[in-house]
């Protein structure tokens, strides 16, 4: 697997990874996390994504030379508590369905880890969706992160968690 700088071209192909993701979530009832509408087409969605390329913080993962995966690093979102050190966050992490059960979100938060390395940062921080089966806080789980915090915004239960590296 490669992982690459994200830019402006990889927009559209993020917004489609977003797509698949929000398809399967929905097929299986699971449409607390991004709803039950497709990115792609979306303002609001393109320029978050397009913001993301712009800031630096994209890395895409490709897999057999397509675009498989994508993990963007900068500042904590506005609704979570600044930290109390420096740190590396972890403000997106999608992967396109076609590749999913082959390490691809494993693979980009390990190179998360290894650029907090880098930095000289030993703190990571992710917030995920906390709501449903709880699936998704249990993944972060599985790749070292402990829970730290829960939190809502509006009435979409969200959870912080931390990994020191």
């Amino acid at each position: 697997m490669h992982i690459r700088q994200g830019g402006p071209d990889d927009v559209p192909t993020v917004l489609a990874m977003f797509d698949s993701a929000v398809a399967w979530l929905t097929s299986q009832g699971r449409t607390g996390q991004w709803g039950t509408h497709p990115f792609t087409g979306n303002p609001k969605r393109t320029r978050q994504i397009t913001g993301w390329a712009d800031l630096g913080g994209m890395r895409i993962a490709e897999r057999h030379g397509q675009a498989a995966g994508c993990l963007v690093v900068g500042a904590a979102h506005d609704y979570i508590t600044p930290a109390t050190e420096p740190e590396l966050y972890v403000q997106a992490l999608v992967i396109d369905r076609r590749h999913a059960g082959h390490g691809v979100g494993r693979t980009l938060l390990d190179w998360a880890a290894d650029e907090a390395r880098t930095r000289g940062v030993s703190l990571q921080r992710v917030d995920c969706y906390a709501g449903d089966d709880g699936r998704l806080v249990t993944y972060y789980e599985k790749c070292g992160f402990t829970r730290a915090t829960p939190f809502t915004v509006g009435d979409w239960p969200g959870m912080l968690l931390t990994r020191r590296v």
